[in-house]
């Protein structure tokens, strides 16, 4: 399968987390909207991932490698997109 990166801007209710999703490059759910509404994927890996606690917004902590429960994700964006 050819896959792609895209850079997201993930949040949960404890967690911001930037790093990049692996998605199809082309055809069924390649787009982001079409990949993270899948019924049957329960997590989502992402690498190179920066966390940052939403309680303590000054602190952040890169990983290489991080898995983020789909129930638990309130926000997905690329993180290129312009939030206004």
């Amino acid at each position: 399968m050819d896959l792609r990166t895209e850079h997201v801007l993930v949040e949960t209710d404890r967690w911001r987390i930037e790093g990049d999703l692996t998605l199809p490059r082309e055809g069924f759910r390649s787009r982001l909207s079409d990949f993270v509404n899948q019924r049957d994927r329960e997590f989502f890996s992402i690498r190179n991932a920066r966390l940052i606690a939403l309680d303590r917004p000054g602190e952040s902590k890169d990983v290489p490698f991080v898995m983020v429960a789909s129930r638990h994700i309130r926000l997905i964006v690329p993180a290129d997109s312009d939030p206004r």
